[in-house]
């Protein structure tokens, strides 16, 4: 009885790690197109909307989805709460919340290069920075749909039988 209880237990832990695992394959490509967007609109409100960029991202934070609005939260509450450089207050809200997203190493880097020119130029220059982003950032999620499918299901399958290999293994 005790040796089915373990052996229910084993799938069932490697089978959640699985899961887990797939559910992060697939976050990667939603969270890069709502970052998209969100770039889209910061672009809409410093092109159309003249709004100034803590009053565009405290905007933005509050019409996206979490974990990205709370990079555009953080960043407008740096530049109004404390004396700070833009550039610091980008990489700073980056730093805090990228942890908590399923972003990789290549969207970290799009974004603190975004981060260095953002604030520095006239609208124009601001423009084609956002959209030099965007463009980048499409290239990452057309990889991460790519490994998406690929993955998804073996990852899946892969903590399934894992857990019955190692049943098999202890038994």
């Amino acid at each position: 009885m005790l040796k089915l209880f373990g052996a229910a237990f084993i799938i069932a832990a490697t089978t959640w790690t699985g899961i887990e695992a797939s559910r992060h394959l697939s976050e990667r490509p939603k969270q890069l197109r709502l970052l998209k967007s969100a770039l889209q609109s910061l672009e809409a409100e410093i092109m159309y909307g003249h709004t100034p960029l803590h009053e565009a991202a405290r905007k933005l934070a509050s019409q996206l989805a979490k974990p990205i609005s709370w990079i555009f939260e953080g960043f407008a509450a740096r530049l109004t709460e404390k004396e700070t450089t833009v550039k610091e207050a980008w990489e700073e809200s980056l730093g805090e919340v990228w942890r908590l997203t399923a972003f990789k190493q290549g969207e970290y880097e799009i974004l603190r290069q975004f981060g260095e020119t953002l604030g520095r130029h006239d609208k124009y220059s601001q423009q084609k920075q956002i959209i030099l982003a965007i463009t980048h950032l499409e290239r990452e999620e057309a990889d991460a749909c790519d490994k998406q499918q690929k993955y998804e299901k073996m990852v899946k399958s892969l903590g399934f039988l894992s857990g019955l290999l190692l049943i098999i293994l202890l038994m």
